[in-house]
């Protein structure tokens, strides 16, 4: 049995050691928000935080994982950062096909717990692992510093929506 704390729950797994945090997340506990992608930890799709840290789930195996804290993009909603990343990500219509949108989430939420106020370069940098076949790169960067202002002057985000043509 391998004991790991998922979105705040504690979970006995009965798998084997050496399953990827992925499946166990979408087979076994049925936490679909975590995509499978390249399967190499190449892309960024699988995005999960192991005790805080960005991790990729379709290449780590469970058993790295025993007696930590996973984090998936469905506790996001919970998280004060990641409220206010999902809100930057809806203000500045970052999704386009949306498939790489949670890893990316992830990614960006981790960044900004690191680093409140990223400067471009620390975007591009930390964001670099996390592929978007669309491209929206400059809207994933504005989003980024949008998610910044709202968490560093805690100024309510109705105030930063714009009408777009």
């Amino acid at each position: 049995m391998i004991k790991v704390t998922i979105n705040e729950t504690e979970h006995s797994l009965d798998v084997p050691d050496d399953t990827p945090i992925l499946w166990v997340l979408r087979d076994t506990l049925k936490l679909t928000g975590t995509r499978f992608s390249c399967g190499m930890a190449l892309c960024g799709a699988c995005t999960v935080h192991v005790d805080g840290n960005v991790v990729r789930a379709c290449s780590t195996p469970i058993a790295s994982a025993a007696g930590k804290h996973i984090t998936t993009i469905e506790a996001m909603s919970a998280d004060p950062v990641g409220q206010k990343v999902q809100q930057a990500w809806m203000d500045e219509a970052v999704a386009q096909c949306g498939y790489c949108q949670s890893g990316q989430i992830m990614s960006a939420v981790a960044l900004l717990k690191k680093h409140p106020a990223p400067t471009d370069d620390q975007i591009d940098s930390l964001m670099s692992g996390n592929i978007c076949r669309c491209g929206t790169y400059p809207r994933i960067r504005r989003a980024i510093h949008r998610a910044a202002d709202k968490q560093s002057a805690n100024i309510d985000s109705a105030l930063f929506t714009e009408v777009r043509a």
